[in-house]
């Protein structure tokens, strides 16, 4: 019942309980009167009954009035006291304490709002933690990713301060590991900078569409050339109808199968290195499978190859300890397509990396 309701009740009550707690106080006081204590009927009888018809009354309406008040203030008042404490504790921070359900009336739905509203604050709160654990994690991450080249180049350039490198040629060795060293630390920031960016979703998407099969064979043929001079092969091969197209961000997509051969890249330490780029389309998405013949990545990792400065040692079988944020961003850019992406391995075999696009809509309405 509504609190409007309850009121209406409560105040209709007050007049109309009375009156007939009237009714029932002439006929019990006539009854009482005229056959328990046979009383005749005279002046005395009617002086009698009108003082105890009076007090009957009064004493009737002091406990009809005290009832309904209580009943309405305690229907009333005991939510309005649950619903204070509840919003103390969410003032004091505490979001972990559910409120309760109050009924279906005002209150009741009042105290629902209040209970979305705490879940809403928890997950804020929680969601504040885990970004400020990242923050610290990706501090750390940062300074012992920056400071390993770093110690590397300082320890070059004494060794040419101090003369170590002594002839032309060792010189040239010195320079160019510094060099590299450089670089690295320069494609780290790229990349750090890049994620920062795709994780506030500040980086401008500029979507086309245009069919995946035409794109992915320019695009490959252009990463063989890149890759082939390290002895590693990439072949690409489509399953199905390869006329299907994409609305997708060419540049981004780009980004994200290179971020993806070169992590396969990285950690193939067999004679004969493959990559093989495989789609397959449905209705709906079509499916990009990036597998290449590695060591293979243990299966309690898979699921965390994807997070940001993820380490490689721990992950891949015979990888060396580097971390890096290649597929952090892959995830990032691939998600912002409005697809997915996972991963699977086999100790020994290689691992692929899988993403899906969704196929242009306008391709779908045809």
């Amino acid at each position: 019942m509504s609190i409007r309701k309850r009121l209406l009740f409560s105040n209709i009550a007050i007049v109309i309980l009375p009156i007939i707690a009237l009714f029932l106080i002439d006929i019990i006081l006539y009854y009482f009167l005229a056959f328990i204590i046979n009383l005749d009927v005279g002046a005395d009888f009617q002086q009698t009954f009108i003082k105890l018809r009076f007090i009957g009354m009064f004493l009737i309406i002091i406990l009809i009035n005290g009832l309904l008040t209580f009943y309405v203030s305690k229907s009333i008042l005991n939510p309005v006291k649950k619903l204070s404490k509840a919003a103390e504790q969410i003032k004091n921070g505490d979001f972990d304490t559910p409120i309760t359900s109050m009924g279906e009336d005002e209150l009741g739905k009042l105290a629902e709002t209040f209970e979305l509203m705490r879940i809403k604050l928890q997950q804020s709160a929680q969601l504040q933690d885990k970004y400020e654990q990242n923050r610290k994690e990706l501090i750390a991450n940062i300074s012992h990713d920056l400071k390993t080249p770093i110690t590397s180049i300082k320890g070059y350039v004494e060794g040419i301060r101090d003369g170590v490198a002594d002839s032309p040629g060792k010189m040239d060795r010195y320079i160019q590991i510094i060099y590299t060293k450089a670089n690295d630390m320069d494609h780290l920031i790229d990349e750090l900078f890049l994620f920062s960016k795709l994780d506030l979703s500040s980086v401008p998407f500029h979507f086309e569409q245009f069919n995946l099969q035409d794109y992915f064979t320019d695009l490959i043929e252009e990463m063989q050339f890149d890759v082939g001079k390290d002895g590693i092969s990439i072949v690409l091969t489509v399953e199905g109808w390869s006329g299907y197209e994409v609305y997708a961000d060419r540049e981004q997509l780009k980004r994200s199968v290179t971020n993806i051969i070169q992590n396969s890249v990285k950690y193939m330490e067999k004679k004969e290195k493959k990559i093989n780029v495989h789609l397959k389309a449905n209705s709906v998405e079509i499916t990009i499978q990036v597998k290449d013949n590695g060591e293979g990545i243990y299966e309690e990792a898979l699921a965390h190859i994807f997070e940001q400065f993820y380490r490689a040692d721990s992950s891949r079988a015979g990888g060396e300890g580097r971390s890096g944020l290649g597929l952090a961003i892959v995830k990032r850019i691939v998600e912002q397509h409005g697809g997915r992406v996972w991963a699977e391995s086999e100790i020994g075999m290689g691992t692929s990396i899988f993403f899906t696009l969704p196929i242009s809509e306008k391709q779908v309405k045809r």
